[in-house]
């Protein structure tokens, strides 16, 4: 029961996220943050959130709610609700806090957490990700790192169709 009541501690709110925010900061600790649905949790999720999390002492993960994440990928979409990949994230060793958003990007997250270190996948380029120039102006890195290929709930959702 212990464990369960840890994963979900790491899942805050914004209040939450602004307490917790002020004592890392207090420690010293460089702050990672990434986004995105991850809406079924596969490899390429758990290696680029790995590599994310080399890039700091804390990894923050931003969530696309399930309103965001339907804007952004449309009907039947997510297969998993918010609460449960909420829950799949903050279950993960590497990762040590999920915040959702309702917004379609994650600006406003970004510029509240001001992570030392901004990290995306590389279908992304620092010119086209949300919070760079904010981030770069406080002082920050943005990270673009590989993705693996072939690995997307995209691509997984397809597969089961020709099934």
């Amino acid at each position: 029961m212990k464990a369960v009541t840890h994963i979900r501690e790491k899942i805050l709110n914004a209040e939450q996220l602004h307490q917790q925010l002020k004592r890392w900061k207090t420690f010293g600790k460089t702050i990672a943050f990434t986004n995105g649905c991850f809406d079924i949790l596969h490899a390429g999720h758990i290696h680029s959130l790995s590599q994310a999390a080399s890039f700091g002492d804390i990894l923050i993960v931003g969530l696309n709610s399930d309103a965001s994440t339907k804007r952004l990928k449309g009907e039947g979409r997510p297969v998993n609700n918010e609460d449960n990949r909420a829950l799949m994230l903050a279950s993960l060793f590497m990762v040590d806090a999920v915040v959702l958003f309702d917004e379609d990007t994650p600006q406003q997250l970004i510029t509240t957490v001001m992570p030392d270190v901004l990290v995306k996948g590389g279908d992304y380029t620092i010119d086209t990700i949300v919070g760079a120039k904010e981030v770069i102006a406080n002082g920050g890195k943005v990270e673009v790192i590989p993705l693996v290929e072939g690995l997307s709930t995209t691509n997984l959702l397809k597969k089961i169709e020709t099934l």
